[in-house]
């Protein structure tokens, strides 16, 4: 009995090895075969083969730079004028009249717009100092609409101080451009 498991252990292990060695049948490479014309005879012209445009080049990004060189003075929703300030004052600078009465005369045409009259500061000062001195100049230039005619329930004011600068450079010609208020359109 032993010589009869002995002989089907053996005839297992050598399935097994002659299975081993056999393996899987490998696929074939396929192999592409070249129709090589005879002699005196014409070569059949490749099919054409398509050719992609190459992707449009985007434009560079604007950095915050490119931003800041803006022209002056900055036009809120092309229409109504910012009007500038000196160094820690809000009252109205003569200057700024002919554009204030410009934007009088937009409001006044335009009867349906409200807008909201947004104070700005430079830098300098204390962030409370600025959102009041913000807010000081945001009334006086609605007093200023209102003694023109416009109607004090279309215009709203909020100062934003120092916090939504125009320019981020540290100097003069930056922060004359920071000292604004500027004109939002409301619905």
């Amino acid at each position: 009995m032993v010589n009869f498991y002995r002989g089907i252990g053996i005839a297992v292990l050598s399935l097994v090895i002659f299975g081993s060695l056999i393996g899987c049948p490998k696929k074939q490479a396929e192999t592409a075969t070249q129709n090589i014309p005879a002699p005196n005879q014409e070569t059949p012209a490749p099919p054409p083969s398509v050719v992609e445009p190459p992707p449009a080049a985007e434009p560079p990004p604007v950095t915050e730079k490119e931003i800041t060189r803006a022209p002056v003075p900055v036009k809120a929703d092309e229409e109504l004028k910012d009007i500038f300030f000196d160094y820690d004052k809000s009252t109205i600078r003569p200057d700024a009249k002919e554009a204030l009465d410009a934007d009088v005369r937009w409001l006044k045409a335009n009867a349906q717009a409200k807008v909201k009259i947004e104070g700005h500061c430079d830098e300098r000062g204390t962030n409370e100092y600025n959102l009041a001195l913000g807010e000081r100049r945001a009334h006086s230039i609605k007093q200023f609409l209102v003694t023109q005619g416009i109607s004090p329930s279309r215009i709203s004011t909020i100062s934003y101080g120092e916090d939504r600068p125009f320019c981020t450079d540290s100097n003069e010609s930056c922060f004359k451009l920071n000292r604004r208020a500027h004109f939002v359109m409301t619905r």
